[in-house]
């Protein structure tokens, strides 16, 4: 298990996922498409690296955009395991 991401390390770990933004306790992307189907795909495979990794962000799926929300809840916070998913994730995109 990861422990929590000190305040003062924060900064280092979001340069590295410059399209998340931190929101309390969480990081959160959103990503758009122009099809929804489009979206749909980038769900599933998000879906396969996160059960791969035992670590699974929470979804909303709307038309033409998917937002995407990481934190480490038994843990109460954002761990080293969120920004690895996250950078995944961006990897996908990319």
């Amino acid at each position: 298990m990861s422990d929590l991401i000190a305040p003062d390390e924060m900064n280092a770990y979001l340069k590295k996922v410059p399209e998340w933004e931190l929101e309390g306790d969480s990081i959160t992307r959103s990503v758009e498409f122009d099809e929804y189907m489009e979206g749909i795909d980038f769900v599933n495979d998000v879906a396969e690296i996160a059960e791969e990794a035992q670590h699974h962000p929470e979804i909303d799926i709307r038309w033409g955009r998917v937002n995407l929300k990481l934190t480490t809840h038994d843990q109460g916070g954002l761990t080293s395991l969120d920004f690895e998913l996250a950078q995944r994730i961006d990897n996908l995109i990319d």
